[in-house]
């Protein structure tokens, strides 16, 4: 018998986001997801073409974790 092969996760269509749904969950305006995102308070996003989605696992576990800042600080200078 031949031995299945399992594929690695990816995200699939059902699992990925558009900013309107992000902002529902969020409950927050579009602009606003995409200020956030902009400023590395939020998950990246994956961009496929024009097109901007976001994994839906990674933004409810960042959502769990109290939505903490996905960018690493800087140490400033002393």
């Amino acid at each position: 018998m031949a031995e299945s092969v399992v594929s690695p996760v990816v995200d699939s269509p059902a699992m990925l986001l558009d900013v309107q749904q992000v902002a529902a969950i969020l409950s927050c305006s579009p602009r606003s997801v995409y200020r956030m995102s902009d400023s590395g308070a939020m998950p990246r996003p994956r961009h496929l073409n024009a097109l901007v989605r976001w994994s839906k696992v990674e933004i409810e576990n960042w959502v769990k974790a109290g939505c903490p800042s996905c960018r690493p600080s800087k140490a400033r200078p002393t």
